[in-house]
């Protein structure tokens, strides 16, 4: 029964809910809760997927009538399953993080090389040291995580941007920066390619983007205001950061979204019950599968070991 149960939660999780949540428009008022909601769904889909392989063949052989012995073969088959499937995710975080590191490596020795920014007189007064000029129309600009991050801008953006939208650009770029919202952004990623496909659901990439986006937002919002931000994100190009997920949904549809968010009033003044409501859910879904479902079955696969 626990199997069943976990089975389902996990499917429901997998399949249902991130459509559901996708299209939800609450997250939008409460980014950093959603976000969180979103990290506790994945973690409970897996945890729900080694609770199936672990529990599944121990009430099988529950079910069967079989002595102790085989029991234990039984656990010791889940356990080896078990094993291969948090292999398989590690795998994939390592090859997540691998490459990105080495492609923002590459990246950050080119805006290094083709920094223009002493050319440039509409940087503000406050400039980071990390900030890298490049020459070009197309005004757009962009974080390089990492131990020694940048913030991009291009020449084009400095043109049709004042020093205040500048300012509030930058912020936005520096709490990407500041939160590691790259390190958030690479657990979705391997998650999603260590999923099979049949279970895949890009919902989770999609959103938790989106939702990252809306909590830099937020920052620069309080920091510079919601003027310069708004006007900044409608003359910026579509131009995205390398860290953004591959074919990534409509940017038109999350600037819109975006701008929807910053006419609306100060983040600060955000609904405190749907954090406390988003962070109930999260907390929820960890212990359901864990507490209430797990630990009553490990309790009876243990009596099954013939030591």
């Amino acid at each position: 029964m626990t199997a069943l149960l976990l089975g389902a939660l996990g499917l429901t999780l997998s399949l249902v809910v991130p459509g559901i949540l996708a299209g939800a428009r609450w997250p939008d008022r409460a980014p950093a809760a959603a976000v969180a909601l979103w990290q506790s769904i994945t973690l409970t889909g897996v945890l729900c997927a080694l609770g199936v392989v672990l529990a599944g063949p121990q009430e099988l052989v529950s079910e069967l009538g079989s002595d102790r012995p085989v029991g234990a073969v039984a656990l010791i088959f889940a356990l080896v399953i078990a094993a291969v499937i948090i292999v398989r995710l590690l795998v994939s975080l390592v090859r997540v993080s691998i490459r990105s590191r080495a492609r923002r490596s590459r990246h950050r020795l080119l805006v290094d090389l083709l920094d223009t920014a002493e050319r440039h007189g509409e940087l503000p007064a406050e400039v980071p040291a990390g900030l890298r000029v490049l020459d070009g129309p197309l005004p757009f600009a962009y974080c390089l995580p990492g131990r020694s991050p940048r913030v991009v801008l291009s020449g084009g953006a400095l043109r049709v941007l004042d020093a205040g939208q500048v300012a509030a650009v930058i912020a936005h770029e520096q709490t990407h920066l500041r939160h590691r919202h790259d390190v958030v952004m690479e657990s979705f990623t391997a998650f999603y390619r260590a999923v099979p496909r049949p279970l895949r659901s890009r919902a989770p990439l999609d959103a938790v983007h989106l939702l990252l986006e809306m909590v830099a937002d937020d920052a620069a919002r309080r920091r510079c205001g919601a003027e310069p931000l708004r006007t900044a994100l409608t003359l910026l190009s579509d131009a995205v950061s390398p860290d953004a997920p591959v074919e990534l949904g409509s940017a038109a549809a999350e600037r819109r979204r975006r701008l929807d968010r910053l006419n609306l009033s100060d983040p600060r003044q955000v609904s405190l019950g749907l954090t406390m409501v988003a962070a109930t859910g999260a907390v929820g879904l960890l212990v359901l599968p864990t507490v209430i479902l797990v630990l009553p079955w490990l309790d009876r696969a243990l009596s099954a070991w013939p030591l």
